[in-house]
């Protein structure tokens, strides 16, 4: 699917308003005309940039994605770095759970262009985790689910600015440290408890692992 990268001031004014909307109220239920509307465009306008909703849904996604490299910070100071800063996001009243976590779960469609920018989200946050963890010498590195497990993603999905979201964030943090300050080498491998999970999650939430991707 082709999108209109341009940078025009009513594209950028178009895609502000989509991600504002989007985010805020969900893809489904705001329409072209209320992205139109909150831009202060036409529709032909806004249809000129982005031929279809469907575009300005992975324009929208893709302005929210951001490429991410380890720092030469320590590797365990970056690992519980990550959960302070979702602490706070968890805190922050604006938070409406994962961007793409969310598209993915709205739209329902594998084959939508919104899942394969998830995946490629995901990806990219599991190749984050996975140089980290080689640095601390981890046994198993392409394996971060000892840190960021499946309950963490449903946090991501579902927590939307309430009192219990910053425990939760907060709980994971003290887990994630015991384990940076550990010495691998001298640990048995890690294992995941087995969950129930649908579907949808299992193929768009997944355990990070190599083989599973974004």
């Amino acid at each position: 699917m082709k999108v209109d990268r341009s940078v025009s001031p009513s594209a950028e004014r178009i895609l502000a308003a989509a991600d504002k909307l989007f985010y805020r109220q969900g893809i489904r239920a705001v329409g072209v005309d209320a992205v139109a509307a909150e831009a202060g465009v036409s529709k032909r306008t806004l249809y000129n940039y982005y031929p279809s909703k469907d575009d300005l849904i992975a324009a929208y996604l893709t302005a929210r994605f951001r490429h991410l490299e380890p720092s030469d910070a320590p590797a365990r100071e970056q690992i519980l770095g990550n959960f302070d800063r979702l602490e706070r996001m968890f805190a922050d009243a604006s938070f409406r759970g994962c961007p793409y976590v969310n598209a993915v779960t709205e739209l329902g469609d594998p084959k939508h262009a919104a899942a394969g920018i998830a995946l490629q989200f995901k990806e990219q946050r599991r190749l984050w985790f996975r140089a980290l963890l080689e640095r601390l010498q981890a046994r198993e590195p392409d394996d971060p689910g000892a840190l960021t497990s499946r309950r963490r993603q449903s946090k991501l999905s579902s927590s939307r600015g309430n009192a219990d979201s910053p425990p939760g964030a907060n709980r994971f943090k003290t887990s994630a440290s015991k384990l940076c300050f550990t010495d691998f080498s001298q640990e048995k491998p890690w294992t995941r408890p087995r969950q129930q999970v649908s579907y949808r999650q299992e193929k768009f939430c997944p355990p990070f692992k190599a083989t599973t991707l974004h």
